[in-house]
């Protein structure tokens, strides 16, 4: 059960509480994970060509930031004796979660675990929901890990709590 885990991540501090979790089940079940990134390309810059920048141009540095960070974090999970593959994702103005899901549904995934900030009231409403979308449209259980604030000195990873299905 739960031997492979899609991981979707972002860099922030919700989504590296949301490996850290995804790197404890995979101890527990000897799992694989899969650590996927999406590059959301923009679809107008506004008077960019004045500058001389592109589309293209724009996205480059965010394509190898996400890089950077796969190999960072995949390295992280392949220290903790686990095995770990990667996937750079780039769309444009498609929902997070229709990636997550179409990346679940084609590894055959088993449970997707991610980060989540745990908005409510107008905050969720202003910003929306990835985590809810994900949970309400995916095809195997999803394991939501809410951030909840600053690593403690001394700590790596902030403090989650881990909630499996529901909405965040």
């Amino acid at each position: 059960m739960y031997a492979r885990i899609l991981v979707p991540v972002d860099g922030s501090a919700t989504s590296e509480a949301g490996l850290a979790e995804a790197i404890r089940l995979a101890r527990m079940r000897g799992g694989r994970i899969r650590l996927m990134h999406l590059v959301d390309e923009l679809p107008y810059v506004p008077d960019g060509t004045a500058y001389g920048l592109t589309v293209p141009d724009l996205a480059k540095p965010a394509r190898d930031r996400g890089a950077a960070m796969l190999e960072r974090w995949s390295a992280r999970v392949a220290q903790a004796g686990i095995e770990v593959d990667t996937m750079l994702l780039e769309g444009l103005g498609v929902p997070l979660s229709d990636y997550v899901n179409e990346q679940a549904d084609a590894w055959k995934a088993e449970v997707i675990v991610l980060g989540t900030h745990g908005r409510h009231g107008l905050g969720r409403a202003l910003l929306g929901s990835d985590a809810e979308q994900i949970v309400r449209h995916a095809a195997v259980p999803v394991m939501l890990v809410r951030c909840e604030g600053k690593p403690s000195p001394g700590h790596e990873l902030p403090i989650a709590r881990t909630a499996e299905g529901g909405s965040s």
